[in-house]
């Protein structure tokens, strides 16, 4: 064996050994590491495509379910809108009866006061009138027309 001092053949042909070396024992090695790595990533792609379906059907749940909250809502307002006029009308209603029964009682109260006053000039006017009478009677009959005048009235009591 001889030795060849030669640098630039004595390294290109250590250097070809050593890659050759390198590339037979790393094959193994590097392949298993990037296989590996390769399933690794395969089973992540798998992992984000499977909550991407479940998170694609529970959007959608979401989804519908809002749409029925948004209907449920919905109807809740208009008979919410509903019952609100129902009883607006309402209280209007009694509103206007309570006011009918006021002005009725207040006519009431009107009429009966007015039948008072009635009756108490009446009373006054039928006083006054007679007081008038006691006072010019005496002047205005003589003996014959109080006794003509008394005996036409205890006629007409006996007749009633």
């Amino acid at each position: 064996m001889t030795l060849n001092f030669n640098p630039l053949e004595t390294n290109l042909v250590n250097l070809a050994i050593v890659i050759g070396v390198l590339v037979w024992f790393l094959r193994g090695f590097l392949g298993g590491i990037l296989d590996r790595r390769r399933q690794a990533i395969l089973q992540e792609l798998q992992d984000a495509e499977a909550r991407l379906k479940t998170a694609t059907e529970e959007l959608s749940k979401a989804q519908s379910d809002l749409a029925a909250a948004q209907q449920k809502a919905d109807k809740i307002r208009v008979d919410g809108e509903a019952r609100a006029a129902a009883i607006r009308s309402d209280g209007e209603q009694r509103t206007i009866a309570a006011m009918a029964a006021v002005k009725q009682g207040a006519a009431a109260d009107a009429d009966a006061e007015a039948a008072r006053i009635k009756d108490t000039l009446r009373r006054e006017a039928a006083l006054a009138a007679i007081d008038k009478v006691l006072n010019d009677l005496p002047s205005r009959l003589d003996d014959q027309a109080q006794s003509n005048l008394i005996d036409s009235t205890i006629k007409n009591l006996e007749n009633a």
